[in-house]
């Protein structure tokens, strides 16, 4: 299974799970990132960090080891 931060610009993807158990990882459930909602990675800052998604109507960003935490679905 594949992370959210391995999804190539431009491409969408299914959210399946959000790992952890910490308060980063509730914040990621919080700010929408719920498992069975579509992503689309829209962009990345010029040294790769952090990532712009667009999911539920709207624009997030987030660092890279915080997608690393989104499990996504083929």
């Amino acid at each position: 299974m594949l992370a959210l931060h391995e999804v190539a610009i431009g491409a969408s993807a299914r959210v399946s799970d959000v790992t952890g158990c910490d308060s980063t990882s509730l914040r990621l459930l919080e700010m929408g990132l719920t498992p069975g909602v579509s992503v689309r990675v829209v962009g990345a800052a010029p040294l790769g960090d952090p990532l712009e998604l667009e999911l539920r109507g709207y624009r997030l960003s987030i660092r890279r080891n915080e997608a690393a935490r989104v499990a996504i679905a083929e």
